[in-house]
C-alpha cells in the first residue's frame, strides 16, 4: 500500500471511487484489521458508552451503523443490546459481514441517501466512514444524520485527526484510489452545532504507532434537542 499527502480537489464521483476502493480491498482488509479492532479497548469501551446514552435515551428506534464495513461495530453495538443494522456502499464488504455476524442485518446503500425514514433513529454512527466526504459536503451530510434521528437521539463520529488528505493508491496490490480526510475534533464539533446537535462528548487518543498509525484518533457523540415538556412549550400565564 502507498499512499502520499496532497491538496489536490477531490474526484467528481467520490461515492463510486469508495465503493469501488472497498469492493476491491474488503477480504484483505477483514484479514488485516479484524484483530486490530478486537484489541482496540478504549474504542470499544467509548461504543458502550454510546449504546448506554442511547438506551438512556428511551427513544425506542433502531441503531444505524452507517458506512459499517465488516460489520465488527455492528455486533459490538449489538452484543451490548442495541436494535442495530448495518449500511454499506461496498457489497463486497457486505458479504463479510454477512458471513461473520449472520444473526445480523445489513443493507447495501449510502449514508448520504440511506432510504430511512426521518426522525426514526435512535442512533447513528460514523466509524471512520465521513472521512471520505469532500469537506464542503461535510455540512450536509451532518444535516442528514440529524434529520434521521429521532428527538434525543445520539451520533457518534470517528475520524483520524489532522489537516488534509491522505490519498492511498494500490492497497493490498490492488488498482484502486482513495482519499481519506483528516480532521480537527473542534471543527467538526462546531460543523456539529451548526447542524443542530449538542456536544455530549469529544475524545481524542495518541496514535498507535505499533498498529502504523501516523495520527491521533478523534470520537465525538453528540445528541439531538429532546422534545419540549407540555409546561415548557405551554407555560401558564402569569397571575
Amino acid at each position: 500500500m502507498t499512499d502520499t499527502a496532497t491538496a489536490s480537489a477531490p474526484a467528481p464521483d467520490h461515492i463510486a471511487a469508495t465503493r469501488a476502493f472497498y469492493d476491491a480491498v474488503a477480504e484483505d482488509y477483514a484479514d488485516r484489521f479484524r484483530d486490530v479492532f478486537a484489541a482496540q479497548h478504549l474504542e470499544r469501551a467509548l461504543l458502550t458508552g454510546f449504546a448506554g446514552l442511547v438506551e438512556a435515551g428511551g427513544t425506542g428506534g433502531e441503531v444505524a451503523d452507517l458506512g459499517c464495513g465488516p460489520g465488527w461495530v455492528t455486533a459490538h453495538l449489538a452484543s451490548r443490546g442495541l436494535d442495530v443494522f448495518g449500511l454499506d456502499l461496498s457489497e463486497s464488504m457486505l458479504r463479510v459481514a454477512r458471513r461473520e455476524h449472520p444473526d445480523l442485518r445489513f443493507e447495501q446503500g449510502s449514508m448520504r441517501e440511506p432510504g430511512i425514514p426521518d426522525g426514526t433513529l435512535a442512533g447513528i454512527v460514523s466509524w471512520y466512514s465521513s472521512i471520505h466526504t469532500p469537506q464542503d459536503e461535510l455540512p450536509e451530510l451532518l444535516a442528514g444524520f440529524r434529520r434521521l434521528l429521532a428527538p434525543g437521539g445520539h451520533l457518534m463520529l470517528a475520524f483520524q485527526v489532522g489537516e488534509g488528505t491522505r490519498h492511498i493508491e494500490h492497497p493490498f496490490g490492488h488498482p484502486v484510489a482513495l482519499d481519506f480526510r483528516r480532521r480537527r475534533p473542534d471543527r467538526m464539533a462546531e460543523a456539529l452545532e451548526a447542524a443542530g446537535f449538542t456536544l455530549v462528548l469529544r475524545s481524542e487518543r495518541a496514535a498507535d504507532e505499533e498498529q502504523g498509525e501516523s495520527t491521533p484518533q478523534a470520537f465525538l457523540i453528540a445528541r439531538t434537542p429532546r422534545v419540549a415538556r407540555s409546561a415548557d412549550r405551554h407555560p401558564a400565564p402569569p397571575s
